[in-house]
C-alpha cells in the first residue's frame, strides 16, 4: 500500500510518501509545498489545489492521510490551516483518493505510543521506524511522514479486526 501523507498549512504543505508491504514500512518521496506570503489568500490556495493535484497524478498513493485540525491557540493559523485542509480534500476528491484524518494525538500515539509525545519525540520516531539518516526537514514534512505512518498502522490494525 503506498499512503500519501499531509500536514495541512498554507505557507508550507508537508507531504511524504510511505510504503507498506508485508507488516514493514518504508519511505518514498517527500517534500514541502510552499506559497509566497505576499499573495492573497486565494491566489495561495489555488496553487496548493494545482500543485498538490499533480502531486496526486504522479504519485498515485492508494490512500490519502491528513492531519485533523485538533486545537489552535490561534484564530488566523485554524482558519488558513482549515482551507488547506479543505483544498486537499477536494483535489483528493476529484481525482478519486480515499481520505483518513488523524488527529495530532492520535498521530503521536500511533508513532511514539504515548498521545502526549513532543514534536521533537515523533520526528525520533519517524527516523527510527523509516530507518533515515536524518530527520526530514522542514518540520512539515516529517509530520506528513508521522502522518502516513499512522495510517500505515491504524490500516494494519483495521485489516486485523476485520
Amino acid at each position: 500500500m503506498v499512503i500519501l501523507g499531509v500536514d495541512p498549512g498554507t505557507a508550507r504543505l508537508g507531504w511524504g510518501i510511505v510504503k507498506t508491504k508485508s507488516g514493514q514500512q518504508t519511505v518514498g518521496l517527500y517534500g514541502c509545498l510552499e506559497t509566497k506570503k505576499t499573495q492573497s489568500d486565494s491566489v495561495r490556495l489555488q496553487q496548493l489545489f494545482e500543485q498538490f493535484t499533480k502531486l496526486l497524478k504522479k504519485l498515485k498513493p492508494d490512500a490519502v492521510a491528513i492531519e485533523d485540525i485538533f486545537f489552535f491557540k490561534n484564530q488566523k493559523t485554524i482558519i488558513q490551516v482549515s482551507q488547506a485542509r479543505g483544498v486537499i480534500l477536494l483535489a483528493s476528491a476529484q481525482q478519486n483518493f480515499p481520505t483518513h484524518s488523524y488527529s495530532p494525538p492520535q498521530i503521536k500515539l500511533a508513532v511514539t505510543g504515548y498521545g502526549k509525545a513532543t514534536k521533537h519525540q515523533v520526528q525520533h520516531m519517524i527516523k527510527s521506524i523509516l530507518k533515515l539518516k536524518a530527520i526530514p526537514k522542514p518540520d512539515d514534512t516529517a509530520d506528513a511522514l508521522a502522518v502516513a505512518l499512522t495510517h500505515a498502522f491504524s490500516y494494519k490494525m483495521k485489516s486485523r479486526v476485520k
